[in-house]
């Protein structure tokens, strides 16, 4: 009986697919890494939008306080007497829509 010594030969679809195997072991950890530290970066950017947008809220809330304070009878009356203007209560005049 003899032995026979022939090296099995591997094919191009093999040698594709062992590549493709190896390929995919080395890059996908890569891939999965670099995707979550973009992820966490963009978690971060989110976090500081919505600081500066509450931020921006409180003074938009302080503004509209601002201008009720300053709408008020009691500040327009000061301010027209302040120049020289009297209220007179004869002078007003009612408009009514029909």
């Amino acid at each position: 009986m003899r032995k026979n010594n022939k090296k099995e030969k591997i094919t191009k679809v093999e040698k594709f697919v062992y590549l493709l195997a190896f390929v995919l072991v080395v890059f996908m950890p890569v891939t999965i890494v670099f995707s979550k530290a973009t992820l966490s970066q963009i978690n971060f950017e989110v976090e500081k939008k919505k600081a500066l947008i509450e931020e921006q809220e409180k003074n938009n809330d302080s503004l509209a306080m601002t201008i009720d304070e300053l709408a008020s009878l009691a500040k327009i009356q000061q301010v027209a007497q302040a120049e020289g203007l009297s209220y007179n209560n004869a002078n007003i005049k009612v408009v009514q829509d029909k």
